[in-house]
């Protein structure tokens, strides 16, 4: 089991000759970022099984939501290799005419040691995702996995060390009160993935030492069902959505904003689909897995019992205490005074409100906390517009749900309540960089005019500036 103390021993000291050796310069070379991408790539392929293995034991994963945290990490990585040189390579500003003959540079370089935060829903794939970026910009990292998936952490913290020097990547593991412990000391960065009331927690206590932060949170992300929706689809894919991790995933659709006339039909859909991909028995189905504990499965019981208690269950309903296992369940809501809008929910429990048309939805997304991802099935190209006009949320995916993560190429990252800076690909190396401004100027023109006592007219120099 991961030790609540074993971190105590991590001091400033520690921080310090993790910090050194971007100070000395040690880091900025091409060669070796490469190197150590190159570590993280053979960490992840030589220990697949025992990846798998642990997402087995932590969540009940299958194997092919266990490998999609593998291959995500590995697109991160693939791409990082094929675009590092252009993203280090330093850009030219334009030199405005009166600060002629100049030369300005925009130089991205490493912050130096920073702290990855990692949540217990994908533990490993989004533990060591913000790793790809850290390391590509020239930094040095320490990794504090999530507790709450013992088996993961324990094996991030034998992995690590294998294939990384001690100066260069640590592993700390333990307790939110470890967290809190590291998150107070001075870290050039903080990346925090998990859930808003934590992650206020990470931004107080790095604010003593105005460490800048990347949260990176979720939210009641709705998922609007119009007229032109394909069925059969829109609801094989709701019911993926919800029951991938057991809907414990932070772009997961949290609720249905259905239009009158789509929800019988879609209600039946979704009842065939669920039976294609779970069976009949969906609390046996080696598809699904579980909740990550008692604590989880408890909290999301209660608003299942009480749902079932007023009648409100549409679809599903079965749950397993002794596993942690509750099926794709529908359950009818009629407004956001319903205990099952009030938080997020992280599970396999999907509202579903009728709604009269697509302004009735925008209406009520706007009252909310901005979601992290936003999704719309149906309508046309001027619906598609209306959403991206009127909403704002961390990213929009039209026709399906969870698949734009998997873009590497595009920044992911929350707003407002669901978050704030980004990371993938190019947005990933900027998060972990800074972005140092530099202008070069020669000896050999040095015009008198910009010097006391100052003869140059107002209207002169306006006119030069503009």
């Amino acid at each position: 089991m991961v030790q609540a103390n074993a971190a105590r021993a991590f001091t400033e000291t520690d921080l310090e000759r993790l910090r050194k050796p971007v100070l000395e310069g040690i880091t900025r070379p091409e060669t070796w970022r490469r190197e150590q991408l190159q570590r993280l790539r053979e960490l992840v392929t030589q220990h697949e099984s025992e990846i798998l293995e642990a997402l087995r034991h932590d969540l009940a994963k299958p194997d092919l939501e266990g490998m999609a945290e593998v291959v995500t990490l590995l697109q991160e990585l693939k791409l990082a290799e094929r675009r590092l040189r252009a993203w280090m390579r330093p850009r030219r500003i334009r030199v405005p005419l009166v600060q002629q003959p100049g030369r300005a540079d925009l130089i991205r370089e490493p912050l130096g040691c920073v702290l990855l935060i990692g949540p217990w829903n994908l533990p490993f794939g989004l533990t060591l995702w913000p790793l790809v970026s850290a390391l590509a910009a020239g930094n040095t990292a320490v990794i504090k996995p999530s507790e709450h998936a013992p088996a993961t952490a324990e094996l991030i913290e034998k992995l690590v060390p294998k294939h990384f020097p001690s100066d260069l990547v640590q592993v700390v593991n333990g307790d939110g009160a470890v967290a809190a412990q590291l998150v107070r000391q001075r870290f050039d960065h903080i990346f925090f993935t998990g859930g808003g009331k934590i992650g206020a927690k990470v931004l107080e206590g790095a604010a003593a030492n105005l460490t800048p932060v990347t949260l990176e949170l979720g939210g009641k992300n709705p998922a609007i069902v119009l007229p032109g929706a394909d069925l059969s689809i829109t609801a094989r894919r709701l019911v993926w959505g919800k029951g991938f991790n057991a809907g414990q995933a932070c772009i997961a659709p949290d609720h249905l904003l259905v239009q009158s006339e789509m929800r019988a039909p879609l209600l039946q859909a979704i009842a065939e689909e669920r039976l294609k991909l779970y069976g009949s028995d969906p609390l046996e189905s080696k598809s699904l897995a579980c909740l990550i504990h008692d604590r989880h499965f408890g909290q999301l019981e209660a608003l299942l019992n009480q749902a079932k208690d007023e009648g409100r269950v549409l679809l599903g309903g079965e749950s397993d205490p002794i596993r942690r296992r509750i099926a794709p369940t529908l359950i009818s809501v009629q407004d956001e005074q319903d205990p099952l809008m009030a938080d997020e929910l992280f599970g396999p429990l999907l509202p579903v409100l009728e709604i009269t048309d697509l302004n009735e939805a925008i209406q009520r997304i706007q009252k909310q906390d901005k979601p992290l991802a936003l999704y719309l099935f149906g309508g046309d190209d001027c619906d598609q517009e209306l959403v991206l006009r009127s909403t704002s949320s961390g990213g929009v995916c039209f026709n399906d749900v969870l698949m734009q993560c998997g873009v590497p190429d595009l920044p992911f990252g929350g707003v407002g309540a669901s978050g704030m800076g980004a990371h993938h690909g190019e947005a990933g190396f900027r998060t972990f960089s800074h972005e140092r401004s530099v202008l070069r100027r020669p000896f050999w023109l040095d015009l008198p005019q910009r010097y006391p006592p100052y003869t140059l007219k107002p209207e002169t120099f306006r006119r030069l500036l503009s």
